[in-house]
């Protein structure tokens, strides 16, 4: 039997008795959308976030506007902001965050369409953060960096 990925982060989630949240740019709620695809996930998922523009960023997540400002609201720095606002927003025992280029426009030399950042804010007050550059269209885009993150996630929960 092969489960899904958001099954097996809520066996893992449930055997170690820790909630979720997550804080969305790019991805527009479908990590979230995923996870509460699970029956049962009301158990250990508490809400999510889909903070698109910076100001919603920096009034829910409390993503400094020094941060946005010095590395922009795609970087590592904002989605580590992102994560760790979520969480304490939440009152989470793990937070997932995601921010990036979906395009087709919007990018850059430096920050090219496809460039996403994922977060996840841990229970011992750390973050982890990866950077990935996806080739394709805006759905596909949206979609690995949500199957990323969710990995991201299993990782954290089998490491903790």
């Amino acid at each position: 039997m092969n489960e899904p990925i958001e099954a097996r982060i809520g066996h893992a989630l449930r055997a170690k008795g820790w909630t979720i949240c997550t804080a969305e740019s790019c991805t527009g709620g479908l990590i979230a959308h995923r996870l509460t695809n699970i029956p049962g996930s009301s158990e250990y998922v508490l809400g999510g976030v889909v903070a698109y523009a910076n100001r919603i960023k920096q009034a829910l997540l409390h993503v400094r506007q020094g941060t946005l400002i010095a590395y922009g609201a795609v970087s590592e720095q904002t989605a580590s902001e992102m994560a760790v606002g979520a969480r304490e927003l939440f009152g989470a025992d793990i937070a997932v965050s995601v921010t990036g280029i979906a395009g087709p426009g919007g990018g850059s030399a430096e920050k090219p369409v496809g460039l996403t950042y994922i977060g996840v804010a841990t229970p011992d007050g750390g973050v982890v953060v990866q950077r990935h550059v996806w080739e394709g269209d805006r759905e596909t885009i949206k979609n690995a960096s949500a199957e990323a993150a969710l990995r991201l996630v299993l990782e954290t929960t089998q490491k903790s």
